[in-house]
């Protein structure tokens, strides 16, 4: 099997090319090798390469800055897994493209079902709804994995920061009333082969394309992540000028960014349990791994 993977610097895309080396052939590019604003950019690299299966972790993810790089965004988020699709589609290929909470408003009081409307509230979640729509109508054999805070060992991210900070500051105001799952890259990319393989063994025709959440289990807030990763930090030896008690709740609207935030990113991911026989590990599990990485690195 030929997989041409997007986006191999990401914190996602890094921990792809370790789960799919064993399953294949992996061509995997950043931006430098191939500018996925560039539609003919795009078109040439499938072209050339001729995989069986593309994914595309890939995306514009400054979403406070996509308030005012709307077209960069859009290029990246929105055009180019309809690119992709239509190549695949061509070729008689398979894409595996990752989606976000962002696509919704976070106003529901329950936790997001596939078929619930999207409506999203920044530029960002524009532009990776849009996407989302572009590849499924462009490309059928897609899988669509929509996944919520994601955190990895490689690239930058929330408990990155909140290290970073705690190291700093002697106090911390996070945000606790923004709830949802921390999700590891390594358990995304995990999951992701172990997808592959089941579609290497089975006849694609039956295989379960579509979208689907994909999450850690359980829920959370900002504030108690933030929480958990300084005791995690701590309890490993690492020096910290943020003590617990320091670290205070606060609301949205006392730390206001550009780009709305969804109150509620809680996905619900029974769909995808139930149609791959997966059970998903809670979050704290996927996030102690990664800060056991990045704290001894």
């Amino acid at each position: 099997m030929k997989i041409l993977l997007t986006g191999k610097n990401g914190q996602l895309g890094f921990e792809l090319q370790r789960a799919l080396a064993p399953l294949g052939q992996v061509l995997a590019v950043d931006r430098q090798e191939c500018d996925l604003t560039d539609a003919d950019a795009i078109r040439q690299l499938v072209r050339s390469v001729q995989p069986d299966l593309i994914v595309n972790p890939a995306a514009y993810t400054a979403v406070d800055r996509a308030e005012s790089e709307p077209d960069a965004a859009a290029a990246l988020n929105a055009t180019a897994p309809g690119i992709l699709g239509e190549e695949a589609a061509l070729l008689g290929a398979w894409v595996i493209h990752y989606s976000t909470d962002y696509v919704f408003d976070g106003l529901s009081q329950s936790a997001y079902r596939e078929t619930d409307a999207t409506n999203p509230r920044s530029v960002y979640g524009c532009t990776k709804r849009d996407g989302d729509v572009a590849l499924q109508q462009s490309c059928d054999r897609h899988l669509i994995l929509r996944s919520s805070w994601v955190v990895g060992a490689h690239g930058n991210n929330f408990a990155k920061t909140m290290l970073r900070l705690a190291g700093e500051r002697d106090n911390l105001n996070i945000v606790a009333d923004q709830h949802g799952a921390p999700t590891s890259a390594a358990l995304l990319a995990d999951v992701t082969a172990q997808l592959v393989g089941r579609a290497r063994r089975e006849s694609l025709a039956d295989f379960p394309f579509g979208l689907y959440h994909l999450t850690a289990g359980g829920v959370t807030t900002w504030y108690d992540f933030a929480c958990f990763v300084i005791k995690q930090a701590r309890q490993a030896g690492k020096p910290l000028k943020t003590m617990l008690d320091n670290i205070r709740p606060i609301t949205t609207e006392e730390y206001p960014l550009p780009a709305k935030r969804p109150a509620n990113s809680h996905l619900d991911t029974t769909l995808f349990r139930t149609t791959f026989n997966l059970e998903l590990p809670d979050w704290q599990l996927g996030i102690h791994h990664v800060l056991q990485q990045i704290l001894t690195s």
